[in-house]
């Protein structure tokens, strides 16, 4: 029996390039046309720019965008080339609307970490198809 890799989207993302953020969205969307229960490609693509946006806007560096749909569960990664690892912040009253990202994505996703790497680090989350 033949086996199908797993549908895939893979970006390289320009330094600075704030429109890659929407170029991704289409692309996830796409990509993610007949995927999971209603409202879960909505979120991915809001994660998605999250993610993406942080990478241009916070290393001034290049990023790739990796979106791998599984069986069960969409696995999206963002891979900067910097060192610093990125930390939630809850928003103080009256605060800008600037980094928020990560904490929308503590709330929203079914699971996310940073891996680091040998040279930066990865971002990523995970949305189980079938969740509510």
């Amino acid at each position: 029996m033949e086996r199908r890799a797993a549908p895939r989207l893979r970006r390289r993302l320009g330094r600075s390039d704030l429109r890659a953020v929407p170029e991704a969205r289409r692309a996830l969307r796409e990509l993610l046309r007949q995927w999971g229960r209603p409202g879960r490609s909505e979120i991915a693509e809001l994660l998605t720019s999250e993610l993406v946006t942080n990478a241009l806007v916070h290393t001034d560096d290049d990023a790739v965008l990796t979106a791998t749909v599984g069986p069960r569960a969409l696995r999206v990664e963002v891979r900067d080339f910097v060192g610093r690892l990125p930390r939630p912040r809850a928003p103080e009253p009256g605060e800008s609307t600037d980094g928020r990202g990560l904490v929308l994505v503590e709330s929203l996703a079914d699971a996310w970490g940073v891996q680091a790497h040998g040279v930066g680090k990865s971002v990523w989350f995970e949305l189980d198809a079938e969740a509510a």
